[in-house]
């Protein structure tokens, strides 16, 4: 039933990340690159969205009027537009707003934005001693050279999947500091400690016991909503896997097996939250 997946894949994939590929390799390498992408852009957005949810948490819980009102309208605007629009939204703003890449937009010294994609200093390894060393990238003349650069369907979905989780994590970790007992944070105060230790060493350990299941939820529904990328083109799993149904025809394998990795995907994120939860609450005991 698999056997065709042993077979030369006989298409290009535009961004190999890591890994090296070429058309003349087996469909499971490909699909190796494909589920490589998925997991390349998953895991920034599962740690972008919980940082930024717990900002906006923060901000719904503030005691200023402004920061709530901005965390309550981020929130009911996000939560409430398809994410397939929003990614689509992303995509077309940085495709078209942004400059060309021979007049790119120097965000910090050696991170560079245009049309091109995001290019940032990364570690390369040199041929004549085999060191490591800071490759930075500079403006040259049709585009930039040098470093390490990501390409605006990377950067839409990665900012999509951000946002869109953030906005229902914002909502599960304030829930979670609104379940913790006021007392708490009151002794705390008592004894002289900083807002930033009140929120570090009492709210969030004691809010993480209804926070983790939840928000396990919403890390289930990023990873399963990084298959839009489809939609702008980015090479993930399904991408691939649609390529593959194309030029082998096997359309229930192919789906198959990218059922059966989004299902591992799935239950491996499962496990390790509530591996985490349970480390946790052995903490909170002892």
């Amino acid at each position: 039933m698999l056997s065709f997946l042993s077979q030369p894949a006989g298409f290009d994939i535009g961004e190999t990340g890591l890994l090296v590929y070429d058309a003349a390799q087996p469909i499971w390498r490909a699909m190796m690159v494909g589920l490589g992408n998925t997991l390349r852009v998953c895991l920034p957005a599962l740690l972008a969205s919980t940082l930024l949810g717990l900002l906006i948490a923060l901000g719904r819980t503030s005691g200023h009027r402004i920061w709530r009102g901005l965390a309550i309208f981020y929130v009911d605007s996000i939560r409430n537009t398809p994410v397939l629009l929003q990614l689509l939204m992303w995509y077309f703003l940085l495709v078209e707003w942004l400059p060309e890449s021979n007049a790119a937009m120097q965000l910090l010294p050696g991170v560079w934005l245009s049309k091109g994609g995001l290019a940032f200093p990364w570690l390369i390894q040199t041929t004549d001693s085999a060191a490591w060393i800071w490759a930075w990238p500079e403006q040259g003349t049709f585009n930039i050279v040098g470093g390490a650069a990501v390409t605006p369907e990377y950067l839409a979905l990665c900012l999509a999947l951000s946002i869109y989780t953030s906005a229902f994590l914002s909502e599960v970790i304030r829930s979670g500091i609104e379940a913790v007992p006021a007392s708490l944070i009151e002794a705390a105060q008592t004894l002289g400690a900083t807002r930033l230790q009140q929120i570090t060493r009492v709210l969030l350990p004691q809010a993480l016991r209804a926070i983790v299941p939840a928000a396990t939820n919403q890390y289930l529904n990023l990873i399963k909503n990084s298959s839009l990328a489809v939609a702008v083109g980015y090479p993930d799993l399904v991408s691939v896997g649609n390529t593959a149904i194309n030029q082998t025809g096997r359309a229930l394998e192919c789906l198959t097996v990218m059922m059966s990795i989004y299902l591992a995907l799935s239950l491996i994120t499962a496990s390790a939250m509530n591996w985490f939860n349970a480390r946790h609450a052995l903490k909170g005991q002892s």
